[in-house]
């Protein structure tokens, strides 16, 4: 229909201006085409992220499955801080809990300043010295079964995501300085 419109147009202009305004159009349209092309060629992949120092070196839920009436579902997480970190940082290790449905979730959290952590008692690599290791914090975080209405969650399969963040304060808030890449997984409510 558009395209009768613009033929029904040029047929009453002069052939000169049609011949003008049809090779405006044919210009663009191609233009828009090779403007398409130019785009998906210049994309390229863009290298692997390198990861962060700040690790989730090793998570452990229990008791699985989980029944909330017996008690509360406890994250052990053991975190490894960078080689060098400045004291006055913030370690915050925190967990979502979310049912596959979104209507069931709770956020957990524990925010303590770098020195009030004690090291953990995780061995050291084989071979390596205590002064090239990295410090090493265990963490712990505990579920009591209540969803975000404080209601006791429905039996049925959740997922976690748990991430540990470095911040800084700073004179209005405190700022993320390093976030590690997050432990993701599901368990069963029974």
């Amino acid at each position: 229909m558009m395209i009768c419109r613009s033929l029904a147009y040029l047929s009453r202009l002069g052939k000169d201006r049609a011949c003008l305004v049809h090779s405006l159009f044919l210009f663009l349209f191609l233009f828009s085409i090779g403007a398409g092309e130019l785009d998906a060629k210049t994309k390229q992949k863009s290298a692997p992220r390198r990861e962060p120092e700040l690790k989730i070196i090793d998570l452990n839920i229990s008791p699985l499955p989980y029944a909330p009436d017996k008690g509360a579902l406890d994250f052990t997480v053991i975190v490894q801080l960078p080689k060098e970190v400045d004291g006055t940082l913030m370690l915050e290790v925190s967990s979502l809990v979310t049912s596959p449905s979104m209507t069931s979730l709770r956020f957990l959290s524990n925010r303590q300043a770098i020195t009030d952590h004690q090291p953990s008692t995780v061995a050291a690599a084989p071979g390596s010295s205590e002064e090239q290791e990295p410090k090493r914090v265990r963490i712990h975080l505990s579920w009591d079964g209540l969803d975000h209405n404080k209601q006791l969650a429905p039996p049925g399969s959740y997922d976690y995501m748990v991430r540990a963040k470095l911040l800084s304060n700073d004179e209005k808030r405190q700022k993320t300085q390093m976030l590690s890449w997050p432990k993701r997984g599901t368990f069963v409510v029974k």
